[in-house]
């Protein structure tokens, strides 16, 4: 099982891309994609809506999710987030075992 988290940051005047970004150059994402536990830190942005950051946070289970909560990196995140004034959308989903092989058919690879 694996718990994968989307985060919508949505700003103005291309705030949220900032953000992003001064996350990638400070170092924070790539720390983050270190940390035990972590299987995808991946930021996206929508066509539809300039305004937003679709951030793809993947982790192993709960208790990684939690040490992350715990490190020192979510200091800088909350510092970059109210640093661009950044409000956030979440959804969470956990990973089934169900057999996906009927769906290869439809998948280009």
């Amino acid at each position: 099982m694996s718990i994968t988290v989307n985060i919508y940051y949505a700003g103005a005047q291309g705030s949220a891309q900032k953000f992003a970004e001064e996350m990638t150059a400070s170092g924070v994402v790539a720390a983050i994609r270190a940390e035990e536990g972590n299987l995808r830190y991946e930021y996206f942005f929508p066509m539809e809506d300039p305004e937003t950051v679709l951030l793809i946070d993947s982790w192993r289970d709960q208790a990684a999710i939690d040490a992350h909560h715990a490190s020192p990196m979510m200091a800088k995140i909350t510092e970059l987030r109210n640093k661009y004034d950044l409000h956030m959308r979440v959804e969470r989903y956990v990973s089934d075992q169900a057999d996906t092989s009927g769906d290869d058919r439809f998948i280009r690879k």
